[in-house]
C-alpha cells in the first residue's frame, strides 16, 4: 500500500467513527438539529448564511482543518459500518478541497458550506408505518456524516453539491435511516435539499430574498418539478409514490415529496418552525398550533449574523412557551430541560425549544459571493448550547486552527486547555443563577461580537485587494487574524467562567446573601424556624 492509501485510511477511521455514531443516533432519535437558511437579499450585507444546531448530546466536540489532498488514479473510499465492515467503495477524485470540519464539513476552502437535520417519520399513523418500513428497506450505503464531508471535498458551488450528493444517493443509495433535510450555500445561492430513502431525493434553489427553517421535519412540499433552473430531483421521484400506492397524478392534488416520503407535523419540529419564522416575520401573524408553515418567508428586515445567532439561542421567551418561567425553570430562570424520557416511546417530555443544552456544536457559515474563494466564506463556530456560548470567526482556507479545537471530548475528563470544554463550563456556570449570569455574559460577549462584525469584513476585503497580486500574502493575512482572534476569544471565556463562578457560588452573589424570590418559597414550602 502507498502512502497516499495509507493516509486515505487514516483519513477516513475518524469518518467511520463517525459515521456509525450519526447512525446510531438516527436510529435513536437523539440527532435532533435545527436549520436557518437566508439567502444573499435577505441579509443585510448580501451575503448567504446558513446555520446549524448540531444537538446529538454524544457527539464530538472539537474541531480542526483537513488540508487538501492530490490522489492516485485508483484510489478508493471505504465506506464501512459501525461494526467495522466494508458496505462499499466509491472512487476517489483528483483532488480534494481543505475544509473545516466538527462533526463533520462545515466549510471549504472554495466558499462552499453546509448544515443538516435529520427528520424522521411519524410513525403514529398507518401510513407513516408503511412509509417507514419501505424507506428502511433500502440497501444502500450513503449517510449525511461521511457523504455530506466527501460532497465539500470536492464541489466548488452549492448547486455543484446538490448535484454531487444526489449522483451518490442515484449511484449507491441512501442507507436504512431517517429522512434528512440539507442547506448548502455558496455566496450567490442556497439550495436546499431533502433525500427520504432508496435513491430519492428533491432540492431546490432558496429565493435570494427568502429565508427558510428546518426542525427535524422534512418540508418541501412546494415545488414545479419542471423548473430545471431552480429544481432538482431523482428521476423516479414521483414515479416511487405513484408505484407504492401513495400519490395519484390524477387526483389534481400537488406533489408533496415531504408529505408523503417522510410525513411528520408534530409540536416537537413545528413549534420551532414557528418560532424561528415569527422572529424573522412577525408580520405574518403566524401561530403556534398551525399544522404547516410556509416553506418559505420574506423576513420583515434584513438578517445579520447576529440575528440568526440569536434565533439559533431561542427559548421562545415572551411567549406562553416562555422556559425561563415556571417552577421547572427553578428560582433563577433557567430555560435548560433535561429529558425526561425514558424510552423512544414515552411522549412524555418538556417543551422543545431551538436553543438546548445538550447542543454538541453548532455553526453559523456567512459567505460573500462578490470575494475570491478562498476569502469569501466565514463560519462562526461554537460549542454547547448557543444562548450561553460564543462564536468564533474561522476559515476554511486557514492552514490550521489553535490546538484548544482539536482537544476535548465528551465522556472525558474536563480539559481547562480545550475550547469545547471551556464553552460548556461557561455554559455550566450560567445555571448558577441564569436570569443574572446569563445578562453578565451578554455584557461580556457581545461588545466583542459587534467589533468582529466590523472588523472580519474588513479583513476580508483587505485580504481579497492582496490575493489580486500576491494569493500567499492574503492567505497568511486571513490565516493569522482568524488563528489569533480565536486565541484571544477562547482565553477571555476561561476568565468569564471563572468571574461567574466567584460572583455566583454557593448561591450567593459575590458571597453577598442572595435569598430565593418568595413566589419560589411558595412553591418549595419554605417556612419558618426559630433561631
Amino acid at each position: 500500500m502507498n502512502n497516499k492509501k495509507i493516509e486515505l485510511s487514516r483519513i477516513f477511521l475518524k469518518l467511520i467513527i463517525i459515521t456509525g455514531l450519526i447512525m446510531s443516533i438516527s436510529l435513536t432519535g437523539l440527532a435532533d438539529c435545527t436549520t436557518v437558511s437566508v439567502g444573499k437579499n435577505a441579509s443585510v450585507d448580501g451575503t448567504t448564511i446558513i446555520s446549524y444546531n448540531c444537538d446529538c448530546g454524544m457527539c464530538p466536540i472539537d474541531a480542526r482543518i483537513v488540508p487538501a489532498k492530490d490522489w492516485e488514479e485508483g484510489d478508493v473510499i471505504t465506506i464501512r459500518g459501525w461494526g467495522g465492515e466494508v458496505l462499499g467503495e466509491i472512487p476517489q477524485v483528483p483532488h480534494t478541497f481543505q475544509y473545516v470540519q466538527n462533526i463533520m464539513a462545515v466549510l471549504n476552502e472554495k466558499g462552499v458550506a453546509v448544515g443538516e437535520t435529520t427528520c424522521p417519520i411519524d410513525t403514529s399513523t398507518e401510513y407513516g408505518q408503511e412509509v417507514e418500513k419501505v424507506m428502511f428497506s433500502s440497501e444502500g450505503f450513503v449517510d449525511y456524516g461521511t457523504f455530506l464531508t466527501i460532497v465539500l471535498e470536492r464541489a466548488s458551488t452549492a448547486r455543484e453539491a446538490v448535484r454531487i450528493f444526489g449522483d451518490f444517493i442515484e449511484t449507491y443509495k441512501w442507507a436504512p435511516i431517517e429522512a434528512e433535510t440539507i442547506n448548502f450555500a455558496d455566496g450567490n445561492e442556497v439550495w436546499i435539499f431533502e433525500v427520504y430513502g432508496h435513491d430519492l431525493w428533491c432540492a431546490f434553489k432558496l429565493p435570494d430574498d427568502e429565508v427558510f427553517v428546518s426542525a427535524n421535519a422534512a418540508r418541501i412540499r412546494n415545488i414545479d418539478l419542471d423548473d430545471t433552473e431552480n429544481v432538482m430531483h431523482s428521476p423516479n421521484i414521483v414515479s416511487f409514490a405513484v408505484e407504492h400506492g401513495w400519490y395519484d397524478p390524477s387526483s389534481g392534488e400537488p406533489f408533496s415529496p415531504a408529505d408523503i416520503y417522510a410525513p411528520n407535523r408534530k409540536p416537537y419540529s413545528l413549534r420551532r418552525e414557528w418560532r424561528a419564522f415569527d422572529l424573522m416575520a412577525p408580520s405574518l401573524g403566524l401561530g403556534p398550533h398551525e399544522m404547516e408553515y410556509p416553506q418559505t418567508v420574506v423576513p420583515d428586515k434584513k438578517l445579520s449574523v447576529h440575528d440568526v445567532y440569536k434565533i439559533m439561542g431561542d427559548y421562545y421567551a415572551g411567549t406562553e412557551y416562555d422556559l425561563t418561567k415556571g417552577p421547572a425553570a427553578g428560582p433563577w430562570g433557567n430555560p435548560f430541560r433535561y429529558t425526561n424520557q425514558s424510552s423512544r416511546e414515552d411522549k412524555r417530555d418538556w417543551e422543545r425549544s431551538i436553543n438546548l443544552h445538550r447542543t454538541s456544536t453548532f455553526h453559523i457559515t456567512q459567505i460573500n459571493g462578490k470575494l475570491p474563494d478562498p476569502i469569501k466564506g466565514v463560519a462562526w463556530m461554537g460549542v454547547g448550547a448557543p444562548d450561553s456560548s460564543y462564536i468564533t470567526p474561522l476559515s476554511g482556507s486557514m492552514s490550521s486552527l489553535p490546538d484548544c479545537f482539536m482537544i476535548g471530548a465528551k465522556g472525558e475528563d474536563f480539559q481547562r486547555d480545550s475550547q469545547g470544554w471551556v464553552s460548556l463550563y461557561v455554559q455550566e456556570m450560567t445555571t448558577l443563577r441564569y436570569n443574572e449570569a446569563i445578562q453578565d455574559l451578554y455584557a461580556y460577549r457581545d461588545p466583542k461580537l459587534e467589533m468582529l462584525y466590523q472588523v472580519v469584513p474588513l479583513v476580508q476585503e483587505k485580504a481579497a485587494e492582496i490575493y489580486q497580486t500576491d494569493p500567499d500574502a492574503a492567505l497568511s493575512l486571513l490565516h493569522n487574524f482568524y488563528y489569533q482572534n480565536a486565541l484571544g476569544l477562547f482565553e477571555s471565556w476561561k476568565k468569564l467562567g471563572d468571574k461567574l463562578l466567584g460572583k455566583y457560588a454557593m448561591g450567593y452573589r459575590n458571597f453577598q446573601t442572595a435569598p430565593y424570590p418568595e413566589w419560589w418559597n411558595e412553591i418549595i414550602g419554605f417556612g419558618y424556624i426559630e433561631r
